[in-house]
């Protein structure tokens, strides 16, 4: 787990796991992007549509959730360091 918050593409993953982390990363940094051949490279790592369906509701609520803390200015939690600081460097 931990390697996965420093880098996932250097973490040991199974081809699924791996494939829903690049689809995560551009959902997040690239929704307009998104397109059929992202749900494709899903399924050929062996996803089902159920399972491309509950990731995409898990990435979106996170995305939308941390955009309404954002944007109103929440605070973290003391326990949860500032990702890419040297605290992350513990996870």
């Amino acid at each position: 787990m931990h390697a996965i918050a420093r880098d996932w593409r250097a973490a040991p993953l199974k081809p699924s796991d791996r494939a829903l982390c690049a689809y995560a990363e551009k959902l997040t940094l690239q929704p307009a992007r998104m397109s059929a051949a992202d749900i494709d490279a899903l399924r050929a790592a062996g996803l089902d549509d159920v399972a491309i369906h509950d990731a995409t509701q898990i990435i979106g609520f996170f995305n939308y959730i941390n955009r309404v803390a954002d944007g109103l200015g929440v605070e973290r939690e003391p326990s949860i360091p500032p990702w890419g600081e040297k605290e992350m460097e513990t996870i």
